[in-house]
C-alpha cells in the first residue's frame, strides 16, 4: 500500500519517464520468464519453514551449515517439483531461481550438484555413463573436486593421480602429498557423497594428463567416508559460509575402469588410451561456469545498487543550499557517480552474458559436430570478460557500500555479503591473473598471425588494421569512444609483444620474456576485455532499442553512453597515448559525463526498481522497497542476542570486579 512507502520513495517513483514493467521483461528475457520467475518466487516464499526465526547472522558457524543444509533440502524438493524430476537441465544464465540467493544468503550447500556435477557428467561422460548416473535412484548428490591445496589454476600442475590397474580393471586414486589434497570444492566436506575428481591419468608408470574421474566417498546408507577417504570441512570464509567447502585426500582409493568419464578420452579393457580430439574439451564445464559468472556479476551489481539506489532516495545529509532543508543524499553528483556507473554496469554485463552464452551455445553444437575451430577463442572470450566483470563488481558492490556510509558496513544492510559474494567470484573459476594471461596466450599469437597476414578469429579481426598503426583519430560521439577502446586493446597488445621481441633479441628464453613482460600482457587481456564489453553493449543496445517504446530506448542509449564516457574518462591516459584525442575532447566527455548523470537522475529508482529484486532476496534494512530505513534497522537491531537482558551477565562476572578493583 502506498500509505507504507517512504514519500521519497513515492516521489521519485512518480518521476518515471518509462514502462518499468517493459524493462524488467528485458532483463528477465521475455515476459514469460518473468512470469516464471515471479510463480517460482510466491511458491518458494509461501514455505513457512523456509523463515528464519533467528537471523542467520546471529548463529554459530554449525548452526549456519545445519540451517542451510535444512532449507537446501526444501528447495531441492522444490526444483524437482518444478522439473518433474526431468535430468536435462537448463544452464543458460537467468534469472528465474534467483529465490534461492534470499533463502540461502550465503549459499546453498547444493549448489555444486545442479551448478557442476550434474552438468559435468552430461558434458563429459559418455552416453551409457550419463544413462546410468543421471538415471533417478542414483543416490549420487555430488560436486566437483579440482583445486587442490597446492595448486588452483594450474590445472596441468594437479598431483591427484588415477593409477591404471589392469589386472583388477580399476583405477587406483591417491593423494600422494599434503599440497595434492583437493581443497574448495562446495558441499565438498559434509553434504555429497560423491565427486567428479580430476586427476592426473597413468598407465604402465606413463602420465598422460588430467582426466575425469566419478568417485563414491560417503557410504550411500550411512554418509560415514568410506575406505581410504579423508574428509572434511575447511572453515569460516570472507563469505560462502555455508558452501561447506571441503578438503578431500585419497588413499589407495579403488573405483572402476568405467567411473572415468570417456564422452572425449577412453582407457579401454587392455588399457589402451584413446587421446582427446583437444585436451581443452575436459575444461568445457570451467567454461560454462565463466559464461554464467559474468550474468552472476550483474545480478550481484543488481542488488547491491538496489540497496543503495533506495537508501540514497531515502537519506537526507548535510546542507546544499543555507536555509532550506537538508537534501536527499541521492541529489548530490558526487553520489550519482558513485551510483549510477553500477546501473549502467549492471546492463553491460547481462548484455554482454547473453551474448557469450550465444557463442558458447554455438560452439558447443559445433563441437559435437567434431568442428573444434572457435574454441580457443571462446575460451579466450570467457577468460578476459570473467576476469573484468568481476573485478568490476568487486568495485561497484564496494562502490554501493560506501555510498551507503556508516550503515553500509552494518551486517544488516547486506552489503558486506554481497561484498564477500563478488570477492569470491574474482578467484573461483580461475583466478584473475591467471586467467588473464591465459588469454594473453591466444592474444600474442593473433598478433603474431595479423603481422603475417593470416586470418585472424573475428573478434580479433581488427588487430590487421592496427599492425601500422601508432595512433587512432578521435571522434566525439559512442562509436567513436569505441574505436577507441579498440586502438588501446591493439596498442597496448603491440606493446606487449615488442617488449617480448626485444628481450628475445638480447638471447633470453621464451618462457624468461614472457614472464618479464606479463604485466604488460595483463594489461594488453584487460584493454581487450574492456574493448569488448564497450563494443557489444553498444551494439546490442543499439539492436535493442529498435524493437522497444521510444521512452525506454532513450533511457537504455543514457545508460550504454553513460557506460562509455564513464571508461573514457578513466581511461584518458591510455586514449590520449593511442588516438588522438585531445584536451577539449576530454573536457567535452567531462561535461557530457555530468549532463547524463543530471538526466538518469529522475529515473534512478525507477531503474533499480526494474530489476524487480524482491525485498527476500535484496535481504537488506536499507534497501527495501518500502524503504523504512530507520523502523528496519531498528527491528534488525532490537534482534540481538545481547539485547534480551537488560544487563548482560558479564557485566557482573567482569566489569563490576573491574570497577570495585581499580575504584572506577
Amino acid at each position: 500500500m502506498k500509505s507504507n512507502i517512504d514519500k521519497d520513495l513515492l516521489r521519485e517513483r512518480e518521476k518515471c519517464t518509462f514502462d518499468i514493467q517493459e524493462l524488467v521483461h528485458i532483463i528477465d528475457g521475455g515476459k514469460d520468464k518473468t512470469l516464471m520467475r515471479k510463480s517460482i518466487e510466491d511458491l518458494v516464499l509461501s514455505i513457512k519453514e523456509l523463515k528464519d526465526e533467528v537471523p542467520e547472522d546471529y548463529l554459530s558457524h554449525a548452526e549456519k551449515y545445519e540451517n542451510a543444509i535444512r532449507k537446501g533440502c526444501i528447495l531441492f524438493d522444490m526444483y524437482f517439483y518444478l522439473t518433474k524430476n526431468n535430468t536435462k537441465l537448463d544452464n543458460s544464465p537467468s534469472n528465474v531461481y534467483r529465490i534461492h540467493e534470499g533463502i540461502l544468503k550465503q549459499v546453498n550447500p547444493f549448489i555444486l550438484h545442479f551448478g557442476l556435477f550434474m552438468p559435468t557428467i552430461m558434458s563429459q561422460a559418455s552416453e551409457e555413463q550419463q544413462a546410468k548416473w543421471l538415471k533417478k535412484n542414483s543416490r549420487m548428490i555430488g560436486t566437483y573436486a579440482q583445486t587442490e591445496l597446492g595448486h588452483g589454476s594450474f590445472l596441468r600442475g594437479l598431483e591427484t593421480t588415477a593409477t591404471f590397474d589392469p589386472e583388477k580393471d580399476e583405477f587406483i586414486i591417491n593423494s600422494p602429498a599434503i599440497t595434492s589434497y583437493k581443497f574448495w570444492p562446495g558441499g565438498l566436506g559434509h553434504t555429497v557423497n560423491a565427486t567428479i575428481v580430476m586427476a592426473q591419468l597413468y598407465i604402465k608408470e606413463k602420465c598422460l594428463g588430467t582426466h575425469l574421474f566419478l568417485v563414491q566417498i560417503r557410504d550411500f546408507e550411512t554418509h560415514k567416508p568410506l575406505p581410504g577417504i579423508k574428509v572434511g570441512e575447511i572453515g569460516p570464509k570472507m563469505s560462502f559460509n555455508t558452501a561447506n567447502n571441503g578438503f578431500l585426500g585419497f588413499n589407495n582409493v579403488r573405483i572402476p575402469r568405467e567411473n572415468m568419464l570417456m564422452k572425449n578420452s577412453q582407457v579401454l579393457r587392455d588399457g589402451t588410451y584413446i587421446k582427446s580430439k583437444n585436451a581443452k574439451l575436459t575444461y568445457g564445464s570451467m567454461v560454462m561456469l565463466r559464461v554464467q559468472i559474468i550474468s552472476d556479476v550483474a545480478y550481484e551489481v543488481a542488488r547491491a545498487v538496489t540497496i543503495a539506489v533506495r537508501y540514497s532516495a531515502v537519506r537526507h545529509q548535510s546542507l546544499l543550499k543555507e536555509g532550506e532543508p537538508e537534501p536527499q543524499v541521492l541529489d548530490y553528483v558526487t553520489q550519482q557517480h558513485k551510483l549510477f556507473i553500477s546501473i549502467a554496469s549492471s546492463h553491460a554485463c547481462r548484455v554482454v552474458g547473453q551474448w557469450v552464452w550465444k557463442r558458447y551455445t554455438k560452439v558447443i553444437a559445433q563441437i559435437g559436430e567434431g568442428n573444434l575451430s572457435e574454441l580457443p577463442e571462446l575460451h579466450a572470450l570467457t577468460c578476459c570478460l570473467k576476469a573484468a566483470c568481476s573485478r568490476d563488481g568487486l568495485a561497484l558492490v564496494e562502490s554501493c557500500r560506501l555510498a551507503c556510509g556508516g550503515h553500509g558496513y552494518l551486517l544488516s544492510s547486506n552489503l558486506p555479503n554481497l561484498y564477500g559474494i563478488a570477492a569470491a567470484a574474482v578467484t573461483y573459476e580461475g583466478e584473475h591473473t591467471v586467467v588473464l594471461l591465459q588469454t594473453a596466450r591466444f592474444l600474442a599469437k593473433a598478433w603474431n598471425g595479423a603481422v603475417n597476414g593470416k586470418k585472424l578469429p573475428p573478434t580479433l579481426a581488427f588487430l590487421a588494421d592496427y599492425c601500422n598503426k601508432n595512433v587512432q583519430s578521435w571522434s566525439d560521439c559512442s562509436e567513436g569512444i569505441v574505436e577507441g577502446f579498440k586502438a588501446i586493446a591493439a596498442g597496448k597488445l603491440k606493446a606487449a609483444c615488442d617488449s617480448i621481441q626485444a628481450h628475445l633479441n638480447k638471447g633470453r628464453q621464451f618462457e624468461d620474456a614472457w614472464n618479464l613482460c606479463s604485466v604488460q600482457l595483463i594489461i594488453a587481456s584487460e584493454a581487450f576485455a574492456r574493448y569488448l564489453l564497450c563494443d557489444i553493449f553498444w551494439k546490442e543496445t543499439q539492436n535493442m532499442v529498435k524493437s522497444v517504446s521510444k521512452n525506454l530506448a532513450v533511457v537504455l542509449q543514457q545508460l550504454v553512453e553513460l557506460y562509455l564516457v564513464y571508461w573514457a574518462l578513466e581511461k584518458r591516459g591510455d586514449l590520449l597515448m593511442y588516438t588522438m584525442i585531445s584536451k577539449d575532447n576530454i573536457e567535452l566527455l567531462q561535461a557530457r559525463y555530468e549532463e547524463l548523470l543530471g538526466l538518469i537522475r529522475p529515473n534512478a529508482v525507477p531503474l533499480v526498481d526494474a530489476f524487480d529484486i524482491r525485498d527476500e532476496i535484496l535481504c537488506s534494512t536499507l534497501g527495501s522497497y518500502d524503504g523504512r530505513v530507520y523502523e528496519r534497522l531498528m527491528e534488525d537491531a532490537s534482534k540481538s542476542p545481547l539485547n534480551k537482558q537488560d544487563v548482560h551477565d558479564s557485566f557482573h562476572k567482569y566489569i563490576k570486579p573491574l570497577m570495585i578493583k581499580h575504584k572506577l
